[in-house]
């Protein structure tokens, strides 16, 4: 078995080279955070826009670098100034900071969650230069006074603290009812400040064909399609019919190449009461993951080949192979090449807690389901080398097992 290093670091690390598109963002945000800082035209907001495997964290790491860098060199705009680094994901945040520990130019202190950092700037009564935000579809759009969060909405009172924003946004990784946020929603926020924005298209984590990634953007909109002729060129896609062989074959690979894991939607017990919570599949049975109290990513923990990871755990990271279980959430509607969701067997009650501001139950009804749309997405999208599927529900997993032996046969 290889030896466990922290991919994650390695790949948003600053030294990595940029792709020409990235250095151009890069210098693109540069230039606008220059020009602001210099024309008093403030707040300002730059929007990067981009699905999940476009690189934006790594666009982000390389130019938070570059503007703490230029924080230090004499008769600049940023000579001086204060700045930031927010993302509201535990895992994540983790990585940045070990990051930090490796780079001249980059402190720990500068990289934060966004409520503490609110909560920071309230109590020394001051404000900030430049603040870039990683994940901002994981900002609270609502209060929440369990992490002591008590403003409205967690973007708004961070432009209100910063002279230039600088944030990524993925309208298909939101997850939760108190992070509701659309790209409308988000417009609305923006539309009040001098802003810009751009757009990163091409896919980097997966290294499978775009007409494969192109039937996985179909599959989490509802559509069951024939798998592209060319799926596995180049890419180990399989779709199994036991969950018991796909974990095995899983464990296979952490052997040979590390950074192999089992994800899972929700639909399984799952309660935040400290206990083991168990998904079963018939000779399967594994634990969901537990909280990660160490400073590692929960994917880059061997251990947790022992252990199947959710959205919380994986989202925002990479992982060589993923094999993933597409839970009781979601069934193939009889008689029909289309999803349906199971609000009713969704059992993460924290995600679609009320809120004040929506009433339309059919508009409530749409945004649960959007969200688990989301949440496949996101999880599908894991596997560098590799992705696994199975489907808990028999008349999915027979379809999709059906669809999969079709490809395979015609090779």
């Amino acid at each position: 078995m290889p030896t466990e290093t922290n991919q994650a670091i390695v790949k948003l690390a600053p030294d990595q080279p940029l792709t020409s598109q990235q250095e151009e963002l890069v210098e693109r945000v540069i230039a606008f955070t220059n020009h602001h800082l210099t024309s008093k035209s403030l707040p300002a907001v730059f929007t990067i826009y981009g699905e999940a495997g476009t690189g934006k964290s790594v666009v982000l790491t390389h130019l938070f670098n570059q503007i703490q860098k230029l924080a230090k060199t004499p008769h600049q705009p940023l000579t001086g100034t204060a700045n930031y680094f927010l993302v509201n994901h535990p895992e994540i945040l983790k990585v940045y900071k070990e990051i930090a520990g490796q780079q001249a130019a980059l402190l720990k202190k500068n990289f934060m969650r966004p409520t503490s950092f609110i909560n920071q700037l309230d109590k020394q009564q001051k404000n900030v230069d430049v603040v870039v935000i990683d994940e901002a579809h994981l900002l609270l759009s609502k209060p929440d006074h369990y992490n002591n969060f008590y403003y409205e909405n967690q973007l708004a009172e961070i432009i209100k603290r910063a002279r230039v924003v600088i944030l990524v946004f993925d309208r298909h990784q939101v997850l939760r009812m108190k992070s509701l946020w659309t790209v409308d929603r988000l417009n609305v926020l923006t539309n009040q400040y001098p802003h810009a924005s751009f757009e990163l298209t091409h896919q980097f984590r997966m290294q499978a064909p775009d007409e494969l990634v192109a039937w996985l953007n179909r599959f989490t909109d509802g559509e069951i399609t024939p798998l592209p002729k060319n799926a596995r060129d180049g890419y180990d896609f399989r779709i199994f019919d036991n969950a018991e062989q796909m974990r095995q074959a899983i464990v296979k690979k952490d052997h040979e190449v590390g950074l192999s894991r089992i994800l899972s939607t929700s639909g399984y017990p799952s309660t935040l009461d400290g206990g083991k919570h168990y998904i079963t599949e018939g000779r399967f049975r594994m634990p969901w993951d537990q909280y990660n109290y160490t400073a590692t990513p929960w994917a880059e923990i061997p251990q947790t080949i022992n252990e199947v990871g959710s959205i919380y755990t994986c989202q925002g990271f990479d992982l060589n192979y993923a094999g993933i279980i597409i839970g009781p959430i979601f069934s193939q509607s009889p008689g029909t090449n289309h999803l349906q969701v199971n609000l009713d067997r969704f059992t993460d009650t924290e995600a679609f807690k009320r809120r004040a501001d929506l009433t339309d139950p059919v508009e409530i009804e749409n945004l649960k389901k959007q969200m688990l749309y989301n949440a496949l997405n996101v999880i599908l999208k894991r596997g560098v080398q590799g992705t696994y599927l199975y489907a808990h529900d028999p008349l999915l997993r027979a379809t999709l097992f059906k669809l999969y032996r079709r490809l395979v046969e015609r090779k």
